[in-house]
């Protein structure tokens, strides 16, 4: 693999070349600001031309082709866009050295402004915020268009599921599981996969949540949270339950909200869904919610695996601080649902309580001089 400062001058070398194709100016020397990474192996550097005809700021990315799906990430910016999203403008890309020329939308997530809003008990604030998130949500899913998204099928969703069991169980506890552990996890799997597979379908954003959501300037070049948000990191997105990309947003794994928050957001949602076709009319709220507790399910015990792999193979252990409000998510939802019952007391007497112990271990050990 090449090296990263080898990468970045290579980008910039090419940016010079597809900014000046694009917008018919020549920006000179390329020299952008490293803005780190995210979750993947992409990297974002910001680019101010700083000369007229020119944006203020262009983001440029570097996507290294043979770990990231650049023709996903096409294919899923032109159907967002199409449906109404507000999604960075490519400017110019080259899917062969993953290097692309993006719209800038700014540093301003999602995630402080409910923070804040959080901390100033000012819900109506946060009303708005995810109002017009879940409006956005209902634009992609309500898009009558034709399709290019790969299904989230049950293969997939299964693969998703033993994350679980290779990285949170074996690699990061050391867990050897038993037949009938196993024969547990299979069974458990099943029904969350029969659960998702039984809703309607539409189009995923697949990662649909604080973190993902951006508040963007209005005319005034103001920050206006009343307005759509900006949407990115779209490239898994596929074509999948109602449910997924809501209880992404509302069982965020970064904030947390009163369940009577999430089930009066939900129901509001099941409400314009219905309104606009995206639910058959004969698809109850009681459906919908038990839907969309059971899809939380196969996403936050998808998402304990992910974050240990994180963790383990990718040198980010920050991801592990938020491990305690995912399983806690786990434990409150299951416990609302007796199908995931043997799944629950399993969890809860043996991973849950190792876990809880193994993020003490680390945590003390961070702190020993």
């Amino acid at each position: 693999m090449e090296r990263p400062e080898a990468r970045h001058q290579q980008l910039q070398h090419w940016a010079q070349g597809a900014i000046h194709r694009h917008f018919g100016i020549d920006p000179g020397v390329v020299q952008a600001r490293s803005l780190g990474g995210d979750a993947s192996f992409r990297r974002y550097f910001r680019f101010f031309p700083a000369m007229p005809g020119l944006p203020a700021t262009l983001m440029l990315v570097d996507a290294p082709p043979d770990q990231e799906n650049n023709p996903a990430f096409l294919c899923a910016a032109e159907e967002f866009s199409a449906a109404g999203l507000h999604t960075p403008q490519i400017h110019a890309h080259d899917v062969d050295q993953g290097f692309m020329v993006l719209e800038d939308f700014g540093d301003q997530l999602m995630l402080p402004c409910l923070q804040q809003a959080q901390t100033d008990d000012d819900m109506g604030r946060v009303d708005v915020l995810y109002h017009q998130a879940m409006q956005a949500l209902l634009l992609l899913q309500g898009d009558p268009a034709p399709s290019s998204l790969p299904p989230y099928d049950r293969a997939l969703l299964h693969r998703e599921l033993t994350l679980f069991d290779e990285w949170f169980c074996a690699k990061m506890l050391g867990l050897e599981l038993s037949a009938g552990e196993r024969s547990l996890l299979n069974a458990s799997w099943r029904l969350l996969e029969d659960a998702a597979l039984a809703q309607p379908q539409v189009r995923v954003h697949r990662d649909y949540h604080s973190r993902n959501l951006m508040v963007r300037p209005g005319g005034d070049g103001r920050l206006s949270e009343n307005q759509a948000p900006g949407v990115i990191d779209f490239q898994d997105a596929v074509i999948g339950a109602v449910t997924y990309d809501l209880v992404s947003l509302l069982r965020d794994c970064y904030i947390v909200w009163p369940q009577a928050d999430v089930e009066r957001w939900a129901a509001a949602f099941h409400a314009d869904a219905q309104a606009r076709g995206i639910v058959p009319s004969t698809y109850s709220v009681s459906d919908f919610m038990r839907a969309f507790d059971l899809m939380g399910l196969q996403r936050h015990i998808k998402v304990l695996g992910i974050f240990c792999r994180l963790a383990l193979r990718d040198n980010k252990p920050r991801y592990l601080l938020d491990l305690p409000v995912v399983m806690n998510y786990v434990c409150q939802v299951a416990a609302r649902h007796p199908s995931m019952a043997p799944f629950l007391s399993w969890f809860r007497a043996g991973p849950m309580p190792q876990m809880q112990a193994r993020l003490t271990q680390i945590s003390l050990a961070e702190k020993t001089p």
